[in-house]
């Protein structure tokens, strides 16, 4: 049976727990348990109160959120929990307009479009309004129309705010063009789902009064998260009863670009002059330096609410801030870190503001054999933009390359349609004869005539960029890139998709760069092997053993054991562009406490003396972000290089070790020499293959039975001689 008296909850928490009558807002710091209040507050309402299950809604932004949530209550209450609303906002709304939607003239058996769906629409209207999709992209298009109806504004509000603008004008026809067609069409767009359920209480006085009276008590979930629309539903649905208990964490808020509004939270006692506000600032998963550092930061931000973290799990250890020579340095400090450790993989993540920082990780974590997995975005060598660039490359090495050649020969698009591309490869496999060899000689074949001129035309432009090849390998990527029109086709764009993949491709012509400088003999054969054999490995499950690589937008609601926050330099976090606001760099702020408060034991922030990100080296300072954590609560480490002199750029990349201890170790009590067999505690049986001694350490290259070659420093490796 339920204990009411909930002996398990801290004071603060039990008084959410009580608090049941009126507005509430629980402003629930990281870590605090602000699920297990949820929980407990709406088995309270029912065994406590004798509330019907059928009177609560529970509201919270994902399924895997909203599963916990059943799944507990189930665990508490049994049968009795049978009823309660337990969704995120989009099934919420969901059920509402089955039941209601033919009362705003929709049909009642509407369809959902997806984004493909979506896009597929609004390039219908561009024709119909013969309007070119290089001006007006559609997925640009399709970013302003859901912007619009976060908004809550149709049409005819949204041409109110166009005040003469030329393409807002004419980003308003098409919107109007497009919510005309999904009507006919009877389907919905993602957006539409709650836009339209606020349109549906809002002109039915007894739809909304329904469930008024239905939802007596309602508790919304990451209410720092919501936009103008949820927030509007929101305050509908608890109108009459004004039970509306909302838990958040203004702190948290890094969502903007999304349409979330910071102020829905920071305005709720405006909105409801008689709510209560409970402050839950006892941490359950950090150390107090950890959340020392977090306080410390996010206090510099002046639009939030005031709360210290604090714990009784004790002080644990320092912040680490290591300062590399470059992002490789870095990238090995990482490695090595926790390839001396003894904790399992999957209890470190490595988080970083952009996804093209993870490409020089990735390459450090392969060449050390440590299996990873990238949450929250694709592997650097994964992503679209990235693979087709190289498949150009391959094609441009290997006519005979079908594979590559079907999946650029319309990318960008040429005209070059999958009836023709069918065609093609028919007489290729019939011919025995490579499929760029039919595109180059169209005219002989009549399935292709209508396709001849571009077919040929850009067999002729794969040959001409073969000839280009003779120049700094850098240039000679991009410059493919250029000739055939991937970048300008991105660059006309002009999305945040389009520009982050720009970013990418910017970002593998720096590795094509570093190629050059560290190959014997550069060649393209030789480019296309080595990206192989990073972009073939750790093909594995997500349940494996793996270290876990992220953004930081997506480490939100997870915690490690350990914590690397990677690139903690002005320009990159904070980035450049948020720099010129200052409601950005809060935005900014918030997402670097977010991050130190992903850590529960260890933490370790790194940054480079000088950085190479999407084509450009530059020199740039700490992160303001950093500079505000006390010194006393950060251990510094710096890099320092120890690879032999006469090595080249690629020795010296496998082969340095820039772990820097805070005091020099003493001199290992044993000498090392190459054929010395050992032990390591994580690794097992090696031998020793190379060892060069450095000051006060020893360099090893060690190969073990188990996980191939290593790259260790002595002092530290705790090796025993066999």
């Amino acid at each position: 049976m339920l204990d009411l008296t909930f002996p398990n909850l801290n004071d603060k928490q039990r008084e959410a727990v009580f608090t049941t009558d009126g507005p509430l807002l629980i402003l629930a710091g990281a870590g605090s348990g602000k699920t297990t209040v949820l929980v407990n507050k709406v088995a309270y309402l029912i065994e406590g109160k004798g509330v019907k299950p059928y009177n609560v809604l529970a509201i919270t932004f994902t399924n895997k959120a909203a599963s916990e949530l059943k799944t507990r209550l189930n665990a508490m209450l049994g049968q009795s929990g049978e009823g309660i609303w337990a969704s995120t906002f989009h099934s919420a709304c969901m059920k509402i307009l089955f039941r209601d939607i033919k009362k705003i003239n929709y049909p009642e058996n509407f369809c959902i479009y997806d984004t493909a769906d979506s896009l597929t629409v609004i390039k219908e209207c561009l024709k119909e309004l013969n309007l070119s999709d290089k001006i007006f992209p559609p997925k640009q298009v399709r970013s302003a129309i859901s912007r619009a109806k976060d908004e809550l504004l149709f049409p005819d509000e949204y041409e109110n705010i166009c005040d003469g603008d030329y393409r807002l004008s004419q980003i308003c026809k098409i919107y109007r063009l497009y919510n005309d067609k999904l009507k006919t069409y009877g389907a919905l767009d993602f957006d539409d789902i709650i836009m339209l359920t606020v349109l549906l209480l809002e002109q039915n006085p007894d739809v909304l009064s329904f469930y008024q009276s239905k939802f007596k008590f309602v508790l919304v979930d990451e209410y720092q998260d919501t936009n103008h629309a949820q927030y509007r539903l929101v305050s509908l649905l608890a109108g009459k009863h004004r039970n509306l208990c909302v838990v958040g964490d203004d702190d948290q808020s890094i969502y903007k670009f999304r349409g979330a509004d910071i102020e829905n939270i920071l305005g709720f006692e405006k909105q409801f002059p008689e709510a209560k506000t409970i402050k839950l600032e006892e941490n359950y998963r950090s150390s107090q330096n950890i959340l020392d550092a977090a306080n410390n930061v996010i206090k510099n931000n002046s639009e939030r609410k005031s709360k210290r973290l604090w714990t009784s799990k004790g002080e644990g250890e320092k912040i680490t801030l290591f300062k590399g020579q470059t992002e490789y340095d870095e990238a090995r400090f990482i490695v090595e870190k926790i390839e001396l450790s003894a904790k399992s993989y999957n209890d470190f993540a490595v988080l970083y503001r952009m996804n093209s920082q993870s490409r020089v990780i990735e390459d450090a974590l392969t060449r050390a054999a440590i299996p990873y997995r990238v949450l929250g975005g694709l592997r650097f060598y994964d992503r679209k933009e990235i693979k087709d660039a190289i498949a150009y490359l391959r094609l441009i090495f290997n006519k005979n390359d079908n594979v590559s050649l079907k999946r650029i020969i319309n990318e960008p698009k040429r005209g070059i349609g999958k009836t023709t591309v069918q065609y093609a490869e028919d007489l290729s496999a019939q011919l025995g004869i490579s499929m760029f060899d039919v595109c180059k000689k169209a005219r002989l074949y009549p399935t292709l005539e209508r396709s001849r001129a571009r077919l040929e035309q850009f067999c002729a432009m794969i040959e001409g960029l073969g000839g280009i090849e003779q120049q700094p390998f850098d240039a000679f990527v991009k410059e493919v890139l250029i000739q055939t029109d991937y970048i300008p086709a991105l660059e006309a764009e002009n999305s945040i998709e389009s520009i982050t993949r720009l970013e990418n491709l910017y970002e593998l012509i720096s590795s094509a760069k570093e190629y050059e400088q560290s190959a014997d003999e550069p060649s393209l054969s030789g480019f296309l092997e080595s990206v192989s054999l990073v972009a073939d490995v750790d093909n594995y499950d997500e349940a494996q053993n793996a270290v876990v690589l992220m953004t930081l937008h997506s480490a939100k609601g997870l915690e490690f054991p350990t914590v690397f926050i990677a690139g903690a330099e002005e320009g990159v976090f904070p980035s450049l562009l948020s720099t010129a606001s200052n409601e950005e760099l809060e935005e900014e702020r918030r997402l670097c406490y977010v991050g130190i408060t992903r850590a529960k034991e260890q933490l370790y922030i790194t940054h480079a003396g000088t950085r190479t990100l999407f084509g450009s080296t530059k020199h740039n300072r700490l992160s303001r972000f950093i500079e505000e954590i006390p010194s006393s609560l950060i251990e510094n480490l710096t890099s320092s290089l120890i690879a032999p002199k006469q090595a080249t750029v690629a020795t010296a990349y496998a082969k340095t070790n820039i772990l820097s201890p805070a005091a020099k170790p003493k001199k290992p009590a044993m000498s090392f020499s190459a054929g010395d067999t050992v032990l390591h505690k994580k690794f097992g049986n090696g031998v020793i293959i190379n060892a060069i001694n450095v000051g006060n350490d020893y360099h090893l290259e060690i190969a073990f039975e188990s996980c191939g070659t290593k790259h260790l420093m002595a002092a530290y490796a705790n090796l025993t001689k066999l």
